[in-house]
């Protein structure tokens, strides 16, 4: 069942030559995988996604964002880890006019912060060269002030049972994801809550959907390093592999003519990696 997907997936990046970077990635850690025997995952202290916030203390505007995801980027050659914090969604608005806060030609918009930098995805109904911008954090809003909070208890889930009784209890899930390249000696683990969990009682299968989180290209060095950041969906349902989709220019397809390119999540692909559930306690 898992490699016969994967395969098709596989077959779906090719359809993009923009998407060439993640066939390559996929292939460097397939052969790493093969080539190397299987290590544990290194262990991170999940977050309390409920409680963990970016805050700020610009005097024009000390805004908060909510974390909804983490990305720790291990960097073996350099001996660095280093953690980027993908904030939420909100709408470009005139902040703190007297009426009609939204902007007319509106647009998603979502930061992540890590090592002093801010990505800023800026997203439109159109294509634009604002998509992505790279920017000094003492530049936007001043210093990030981290208030994060780290989960006071966390249950790693190994069985399918496990996953189907904390799923029934409503418990909070967080997974973390592992992935690596051979040749660059990078490696990265994707931590998020689940927001969705599918269960096939019948099956005896579970089945991970969230997003967005921060998905890194790790088949190169990027110079600052947040640059190597997607926005992307990630979905499993065993420990060996992910899928993920990325938000990248997507063309609008109407009787076989391309009519218009909007931002959309499209082209789904698999990589090996190392999945971990963990139940946070509801106490």
């Amino acid at each position: 069942m898992g490699n016969t997907r994967r395969d098709v997936l596989k077959a779906g990046v090719a359809s993009l030559g923009a998407l060439a970077l993640w066939q390559r990635r996929a292939n460097a850690v397939e052969q790493q995988k093969e080539s190397e025997e299987e290590k544990p995952m290194e262990p991170m202290r999940p977050l309390d996604y409920g409680l963990s916030f970016i805050c700020h203390a610009a005097s024009f505007n000390a805004v908060r964002f909510w974390v909804e995801s983490r990305t720790r980027i291990v960097d073996a050659n350099a001996g660095t880890c280093t953690d980027y914090y993908q904030c939420a969604s909100c709408k470009s608005e005139h902040t703190f006019a007297e009426k009609d806060l939204f902007q007319e030609d509106n647009y998603d918009f979502l930061p992540i912060f890590g090592a002093g930098n801010v990505l800023i995805f800026r997203r439109p109904v159109r294509l634009s060269d604002r998509y992505r911008q790279v920017s000094k954090c003492e530049e936007v809003w001043g210093a990030p002030i981290l208030r994060l909070r780290e989960a006071s208890a966390a249950t790693e889930l190994n069985t399918w049972e496990e996953i189907r009784d904390a799923t029934a209890a409503a418990l909070p899930i967080v997974t973390q994801t592992e992935i690596q390249n051979a040749d660059t000696g990078l490696r990265a683990i994707i931590e998020c809550p689940t927001k969705t969990m599918n269960v096939s009682l019948e099956k005896q299968m579970y089945q991970v959907d969230t997003g967005p989180i921060a998905l890194p290209d790790l088949t190169k060095q990027h110079d600052p390093q947040i640059d190597c950041l997607s926005l992307a969906f990630i979905v499993f349902n065993a420990p060996d592999f992910a899928d993920f989709v990325v938000e990248q220019p997507t063309p609008v397809m109407e009787d076989e003519a391309e009519k218009c390119r909007v931002y959309h999540y499209s082209n789904p692909f698999s990589l090996p990696a190392k999945n971990r559930l963990l139940a946070l306690s509801n106490t």
